[in-house]
């Protein structure tokens, strides 16, 4: 039995169980490495599996503390009550409008934002905690299902860095996908990325199109007593006369944050000047200040633990060994037959991202071994970067431990109401690495 596939399968089974995520990948981690023959503790000179899971969590401490930061700024930001405010405004056109028109503005808001966190204003899942919480109670007004906005939102987060080369797009189509082909052997001098991974994409397309209009139409309820219950004292601060004032310090803040993470590539720094400015225009109070900061933590505290137990897992099944075996069997199977020897190397792709949580770490993995298989079995160079980059994208969108779910979840479940495996993780997989899979590998074939 392949050792990373075992704890994929484990971690996923633990986690639809409803066991927490953070302690499936820990069990996933650990019955991987012994299936693997590695000790649970360091024995001479070899590397335990414990030691291997605590090497990987260092390196999942910085996004951590980078996501805390990130919640104590938007908490500031909703403090300020201008989100707060803007939501009410919305509530008030979408009871005048009958629900209409205000709901697919509403979703088109929702996707420009994601499409935009990627490439245009490259701040990733940070638009969530701004954006979600104030339009909780807009969603319940319209009844919409909120499985359908964790699609709409990671759509955009995946879709749109996975085909358009700017911002996150230039770091994974451009220094991480095209590097990585290259380094291998792979003559990449005539490949343009979005013409080969347009097909990909046009899946999940599909993929939201289905959500939309078919899985997620009918109107769901929710208790709306819960959603009002998070706003706090944030309704009399919105009430007040100086809300113009904020919504110049809270933009001001805004282009700061975004600029300093731009300049500096750090999002703790540029979500603590953020905040900064908050406290020194008086919007956040120092006498409030603590709380405000420590409830931005707490909001963050879980998905800060899922990254970090999620960068451990990653390094116990890199250390396994376990991975290229698991692409050379499932492609050995098959042959010379270049259909199905894609299909396998999509679903290993599939496997090793579910658990790894990102597409960003997978890529140079997979790559090294891919593109040599893909040379031999006469896929073109271009079939060859649609392959490596969708079998690394697929699992992005519906891996418990990946950012692009646990984001939808941190802001659609500041109310208790959104449960990230049954709500987030299988409709973003259901919708997403499906059509991936058909449409990635019709890539593969056509190009």
């Amino acid at each position: 039995m392949n050792a990373v596939l075992l704890a994929v399968i484990i971690m996923v089974g633990l986690s639809l169980a409803r066991v927490h995520v953070v302690l499936s990948l820990i069990v996933g981690a650990v019955v991987g490495g012994l299936l693997a023959g590695l000790p649970l503790t360091d024995v001479g000179e070899t590397v335990g599996v414990l030691t291997h899971f605590q090497n990987g969590i260092k390196g999942g401490a910085g996004i951590a503390l980078s996501y805390a930061m990130l919640g104590a700024f938007a908490m500031a930001i909703a403090h300020s009550g201008v989100p707060k405010a803007l939501a009410d405004k919305v509530i008030v056109s979408v009871k005048n409008a009958k629900g209409g028109g205000v709901k697919w503005a509403v979703f088109g808001i929702i996707v420009l934002f994601a499409c935009l966190s990627q490439n245009l204003i490259p701040i990733h899942i940070a638009f969530i905690l701004l954006l979600i919480p104030p339009l909780l109670s807009v969603f319940n007004e319209l009844r919409v299902d909120r499985r359908l906005i964790a699609c709409l939102i990671t759509f955009g987060l995946v879709n749109t860095y996975m085909f358009i080369p700017y911002g996150f797009g230039d770091i994974f189509l451009n220094e991480i996908i095209m590097a990585n082909l290259a380094k291998s052997g792979l003559d990449t001098s005539n490949i343009s990325v979005m013409k080969a991974m347009a097909i990909p994409a046009l899946g999940m397309v599909l993929g939201l199109l289905m959500a939309v209009f078919v899985s997620y139409r009918k109107p769901k309820s929710y208790d709306n007593t819960k959603t009002l219950a998070i706003k706090g004292d944030d309704v009399s601060v919105a009430s007040d006369g100086k809300m113009g004032f904020k919504v110049i310090v809270t933009l001001a803040a805004i282009v700061v944050a975004f600029v300093i993470q731009l300049k500096t590539d750090s999002l703790v720094l540029g979500s603590l000047s953020g905040f900064a400015i908050f406290m020194a225009t008086g919007v956040v109070g120092w006498n409030k200040a603590d709380d405000v900061f420590n409830d931005g933590i707490k909001m963050m505290a879980m998905i800060g633990f899922i990254m970090i137990s999620a960068q451990g897992f990653a390094e116990v099944m890199k250390a396994t060994g376990h991975i290229e075996p698991l692409v050379q069997s499932a492609v050995g199977v098959f042959g010379d037959n270049k259909a199905l020897a894609s299909l396998a190397m999509l679903i290993v792709g599939l496997i090793v991202t579910m658990g790894i949580g990102s597409s960003f770490s997978t890529v140079p993995i997979i790559a090294t071994i891919y593109v040599p298989l893909c040379m031999a079995m006469g896929f073109s160079p271009m079939a060859t970067l649609a392959l490596v980059a969708t079998a690394g994208v697929l699992g992005d969108a519906g891996s418990p431990a990946s950012d692009s779910t646990l984001g939808p979840t941190m802001g659609l479940n500041v109310d208790g109401q959104h449960d990230h495996i049954k709500d987030s993780v299988i409709p973003t997989f259901i919708h997403y690495n499906i059509p991936l899979i058909v449409f990635g590998w019709v890539a593969s074939m056509v190009l």
